[in-house]
């Protein structure tokens, strides 16, 4: 554990688009408004599909986010020019002077050869940092800008490769960085700033939530002890996980809800692991049934059953 300042962070995607909005229809599939069905989500958001670029809408995202307890989002980053890279200013602007803070989430390297992927890992991180990070909403800890690296990002570099690539990045940004990776394995997190994991549903998927309660309760203390001194460590609780819709070919990894009893009994185990940072995957990955944004099935319960956790992690830091 670093001694960095406490904070509870959903994992954000700012990739929706909609006609009205955007011009056209971005990560929404055969909408039926009538129905309150889309075709590649598990569930139905409570407003509808919405547009990330609405900045209404963010505004609406990040009050409901901070009125639960949630201090920043961690918003996917999948290049420069992307459409959710348009969006990262977006949502800075949504969180100015509200305490929220907004990072990114790495999620993919781009080069055919490993020459060609640590050239673009550094300037795709230079460009996050040197576009956005100093932006007075953006999460720093220690006073230095927070970045989240994706398990397939930090898989597509060797550890070797990576320390090069950190080195670099940190000559290019005199002011420091610190990177998390979302990876266990000893070798990646000796050249990182922190562990995380992105999503858990590997370990709780058809479990009831006794079961999920028995791992969680031996494994988040593991997983907070893995990042060492001197790193920040995290835990990471999903309310269920459900891609069905997405075609993948069975069987699929999916984590019933239980009527929420899933989510506490994770956010409990987080809360005695007592890390740095809690992620909740996610706040609206909505393709992947782990939103806890409010929705037409849920309504707005899971950002209820967030608020009472929010308030025990964060006053346990005081």
């Amino acid at each position: 554990m670093l001694g960095v300042s406490k904070q509870i962070l959903a994992f954000y995607y700012g990739w929706y688009g909609t006609p009205s909005v955007s011009g056209r229809w971005v990560h929404w599939t055969n909408v039926d408004a009538a129905a309150e069905r889309i075709g590649d989500t598990a569930h139905y958001p409570a407003f509808g599909p919405y547009d990330s670029h609405d900045q209404a809408m963010l505004r609406k995202q990040v009050a409901q986010a901070r009125a639960a307890g949630i201090t920043g989002f961690i918003a996917t980053w999948w290049g420069r020019g992307t459409f959710d890279d348009q969006g990262i200013p977006l949502l800075l602007s949504a969180a100015a002077g509200t305490g929220f803070v907004v990072s990114a989430h790495y999620e993919t390297v781009t080069g055919k050869t490993p020459e060609s992927r640590m050239i673009a890992a550094v300037t795709d991180l230079d460009y996050i940092l040197q576009r956005y990070a100093g932006d007075k909403a953006w999460l720093r800890a220690l006073g230095k800008p927070v970045v989240f690296v994706y398990d397939r990002a930090a898989t597509q570099l060797t550890p070797a490769q990576w320390a090069s690539v950190l080195a670099k990045v940190r000559r290019d940004n005199p002011g420091g960085v610190i990177v998390v990776a979302d990876t266990l394995e000893p070798a990646y997190i000796s050249v990182f700033d922190g562990a995380a994991l992105y999503n858990v549903t590997g370990n709780t998927w058809h479990k009831p939530p006794g079961e999920v309660s028995y791992w969680a309760h031996g494994a988040y203390p593991k997983v907070a002890a893995v990042a060492g001194a001197g790193r920040i460590s995290t835990a990471t609780v999903i309310p269920g996980y459900d891609d069905r819709e997405l075609g993948k070919p069975p069987p699929r990894p999916v984590t019933d809800r239980w009527g929420g009893e899933i989510y506490r009994a994770l956010w409990t185990a987080a809360v005695a692991a007592n890390p740095d940072y809690v992620l909740i995957t996610s706040w609206n990955e909505w393709h992947e049934g782990t939103e806890i944004e409010p929705s037409v099935e849920y309504g707005s319960s899971f950002l209820e059953m967030t608020a009472p956790f929010a308030r025990q992690f964060l006053g346990a830091a005081k």
